[in-house]
């Protein structure tokens, strides 16, 4: 463990906003990091509630910051809130004329929730009370995607129309309209700094877009079939994209060129992530492996092999030690990203997980199933 005296000196000298004044600050969060950076790696999830969520199937799961409370959406037409700590159900947000497919917390805020629908709006929610402040009125197909900045000042929303819109969160006006794809956008994310955003489109290209002026920056081209995913990493210069082509690129984010091509997979990427320090990604194929690669030597670190059908979703914990996965087969995997070896198999849904996610902590898991329940592991 490094001496934090030593190291906040360190920061102090190349940061010159950090005065003596605000050492003892400092200290204290290094030493809160240090603490959540060594959460007890050999945690052993086990289910600790079953929610019987919603009347037809559910679409997504999400976690607020903290963890303390988690939305699904449903075929119902409703996204409803739970309390991770008891599993009881907070509120339903009932409005919408159709599928809720779409959802999200304003992380790191989470006292709003957006809900995108197959009725083509987008509503915007108080967590607390559950008041529809606004509903974002505009796109004349369903809304699958969407996502807040970190600002928490916009959100956008992408379409089967092939647009995207960024809205204002505070008077629920449409700020900017992203044109330009042939077709459907299924994907897509702001980077940190909330200066730009990214949609992938099933015309197999990713488009960069100026957040303040509309324009679009770069067009990511070279794959060779529909996108499936695309991210930024945390210091938001580099683009990760998953493809139906079998194939994940990484970019360059500032130049919009190509940096590496990561093969390997037999079948469809269908999710792919960045841990949080952008140094590792992680792919996840309809060919039923996972795989973890170098940012920096673009190379392939780890197969993730065990799952019995396809991985439709891939993410790393906020550590970076563990990396679940959620299949088609029925269960969950967590897995070490290092060795690629199977640390435990989270067992008990009916039918295929569509959607899985670790709280900010690293120690509670949701798993959303087409079994119509939503599980809590701890």
């Amino acid at each position: 463990m490094l001496h934090v005296g030593a190291l906040v000196e360190d920061i102090r000298k190349s940061e010159p906003l950090i005065t003596a004044s605000r050492k003892d600050q400092v200290v204290h969060l290094i030493l809160r990091l240090q603490e959540k950076l060594g959460q007890p790696v050999d945690h052993k999830f086990h289910l600790f509630k079953v929610l019987r969520a919603h009347i037809l199937p559910l679409t997504n799961v999400a976690f607020n910051k903290s963890g303390s409370c988690f939305i699904t959406g449903s075929y119902d037409r409703t996204c409803k809130v739970w309390d991770t700590a008891s599993g009881e159900e907070l509120r339903s947000l009932e409005g919408h004329r159709n599928v809720v497919y779409a959802i999200a917390f304003n992380n790191p805020y989470g006292d709003k929730i957006a809900t995108g629908s197959f009725d083509k709006t987008c509503k915007l929610w108080s967590v607390d009370t559950g008041k529809c402040y606004y509903t974002f009125r505009g796109h004349t197909a369903e809304i699958v995607c969407l996502s807040f900045n970190l600002q928490s000042t916009l959100v956008a929303t992408g379409s089967m129309d092939t647009t995207a819109k960024l809205w204002d969160i505070q008077n629920g006006e449409e700020v900017v309209r992203l044109t330009g794809h042939s077709a459907e956008i299924i994907a897509l994310s702001f980077n940190t700094t909330g200066d730009r955003v990214i949609t992938g489109s099933f015309d197999h290209t990713v488009a960069v877009w100026d957040v303040d002026t509309g324009r679009r920056i770069h067009t990511l081209i070279g794959h060779r079939a529909e996108i499936s995913s695309a991210q930024f990493n945390w210091d938001c210069t580099l683009i990760i994209t998953g493809s139906m082509d079998k194939t994940c690129m990484l970019w360059n984010a500032l130049s919009g060129k190509r940096v590496a091509t990561l093969s390997g997979h037999d079948d469809e990427v269908l999710d792919v992530c960045f841990d949080y320090t952008g140094q590792r990604i992680a792919t996840a194929s309809a060919d039923g492996s996972a795989r973890v690669y170098d940012a920096e030597t673009k190379k392939c670190i780890a197969k993730l092999e065990g799952h019995g059908g396809e991985i439709s979703k891939i993410c790393f914990n906020p550590q970076g030690s563990r990396i679940l996965t959620a299949s088609s087969d029925k269960t969950a995997r967590l897995w070490d990203p290092q060795t690629g070896q199977c640390i435990q198999i989270l067992e008990g849904h009916n039918d295929e997980i569509f959607s899985c996610a670790f709280n900010y902590k690293g120690n509670i898991i949701i798993t959303g199933s087409k079994d119509n329940t939503c599980r809590i592991w701890r």
